[in-house]
């Protein structure tokens, strides 16, 4: 069964094309990710299924409603919690979680107890009297979510919603969305930490409003990257990158931190050109993997493909 089902969604703004008839569904209870560079359409694809962007074509029906039809009813039945926290900063964390409440139709018992678990999961029990506005990015972060599904809709759209948050809270957040996904809920979330995304079970890839991969995390990596990749540390970084990408057997290539990554061809094997090819130049291997692929290596091949049409 879908939760969201879209179809042709368009929006133009004057002739500029930012989401360019995308087709799509999000099973009931996934947790599904949307993925894209800043400006590939994310957002505006988002405030349109959430109802509060009108679509120029298509439709999409999202928890039974249509967005172009019916976006009132739309709203009513889903979660969305924005890039920015949507709290009140001058607000007690009581009162926005009233707010929130009753802006859904919570009232008397029912606001009571969601207001019980959205204290609980954000760790502000008996804190109901705290400023918004002090607390710590990763409890804020919580407590907006507790906030999106304070009257526990079928459907919550999240956009980066983990974005400037530390490693550890973003790990807890992560704890949380699995949470409403085992509960029932459907999760269509967006992030730009590609090492996130490997949690959801289905994802999207959108590049300047069009889609460009669909698939598990699994299916990406083995549908999309069919070289093998290797991971290489040395002492110059910048220029062992730029050799790289001279040589006729490797495909692509990519800083990750401090290391690089190259794609090279099917039949490539020998480790020691390589060696040899640095030292020829003055620079040092310190270390050789063949990898894993990761979900950034699918990103960078995709989108340098794009490019290249």
């Amino acid at each position: 069964m879908n939760s969201i089902e879209v179809k042709n969604l368009t929006k133009r703004f004057g002739s500029f094309t930012s989401v360019d008839n995308i087709s799509f569904n999000v099973k009931q209870a996934e947790i599904f990710g949307f993925l894209g560079a800043n400006g590939a359409g994310k957002s505006t694809t988002i405030r349109m299924l959430c109802g509060i962007l009108e679509p120029t074509f298509g439709d999409a029906i999202v928890g039974g409603y249509s967005v172009a039809k019916n976006p009132d009813k739309v709203k009513q039945n889903i979660g969305y919690m924005s890039q920015r926290f949507s709290l009140y900063n001058d607000l007690a964390v009581g009162e926005n979680l009233d707010f929130f409440g009753g802006v859904y139709g919570l009232s008397n018992e029912k606001l009571k107890e969601r207001k019980k678990w959205a204290l609980k999961i954000a760790n502000l029990e008996g804190k109901e009297n705290l400023l918004t506005g002090s607390l710590p990015g990763g409890i804020k972060q919580r407590l907006a979510l507790g906030a999106a599904v304070i009257h526990q809709p079928g459907i919550v759209f999240l956009d980066e919603p983990t974005s400037g948050v530390d490693p550890i809270s973003r790990r807890n957040f992560w704890e949380l969305i699995n949470e409403l996904s085992s509960e029932g809920t459907t999760v269509f979330v967006t992030t730009h930490y590609l090492e996130e995304a490997e949690f959801c079970n289905n994802i999207i890839l959108i590049d300047a409003g069009k889609l460009i991969a669909e698939g598990n995390p699994k299916q990406l990596k083995t549908d999309y990257l069919k070289n093998n990749i290797y991971e290489i540390e040395s002492d110059k970084v910048i220029d062992a990158l730029e050799l790289f990408e001279k040589q006729s057997f490797v495909v692509e290539t990519s800083i990750f931190g401090n290391n690089i990554h190259i794609s090279v061809e099917e039949k490539f094997n020998d480790l020691t050109r390589i060696n040899k090819i640095c030292e020829e130049y003055g620079i040092t291997i310190k270390r050789i993997n063949k990898i894993v692929p990761t979900l950034e290596d699918v990103f960078i091949h995709l989108l340098g493909n794009e490019k290249k049409v």
